[in-house]
């Protein structure tokens, strides 16, 4: 074989391989910090969530949905705003100790251009039960926009009930 041809081949190969590794470096550093961010904030604005939850703080908990909130649960179905809004005032007029905790390490965030973010994660809500402590862990999905500087959920996605 052409000695020339052979080193050609090489050349241009390790020139795109350097430019692949440099643009890849780039953006990586790039969206990483953008990632880093957008996690806090989200990781942020889920402990608002729950905390509001926990301390059965139904005026608050308005404010973090969206009024065209679209709840998909795969055991009750479809609901919105309003439903959602009767079902937790409902839940803390029993005046039981339901809490929600993320669980640990399960949290993922992902942007979507021009509108908010992608959470998905798993949950744990406990209550007492006949004196005994019961819990069960859920996966869900959040679907954040943020609009004029806020924060709302606009779509949930709860399954694995």
């Amino acid at each position: 074989m052409y000695p020339g041809y052979f080193l050609s081949k090489q050349v241009i190969l390790s020139i795109f391989l350097m430019g692949l590794i440099h643009f890849t470096s780039a953006q990586t550093g790039q969206t990483s910090r953008t990632s880093q961010q957008l996690y806090q904030e989200i990781a942020g604005m889920d402990s608002v969530l729950f905390e509001a939850f926990n301390k059965r703080d139904l005026e608050k908990l308005k404010t973090l949905f969206s009024n065209d909130l679209e709840f998909f649960h795969d055991k009750g179905g479809l609901t919105g705003f309003q439903q959602n809004m009767e079902a937790f005032q409902n839940t803390f007029e029993k005046k039981n100790d339901l809490r929600r905790e993320l669980v640990a390490g399960s949290q993922e965030v992902y942007p979507v251009k021009d509108y908010g973010a992608i959470q998905t994660g798993m949950h744990r809500f406990c209550h007492t039960e006949n004196g005994k402590e019961e819990c069960g862990i859920f996966k869900f999905v959040h679907v954040w926009q943020k609009k004029d500087g806020h924060w709302k959920i606009t779509r949930v996605i709860s399954y694995g009930h």
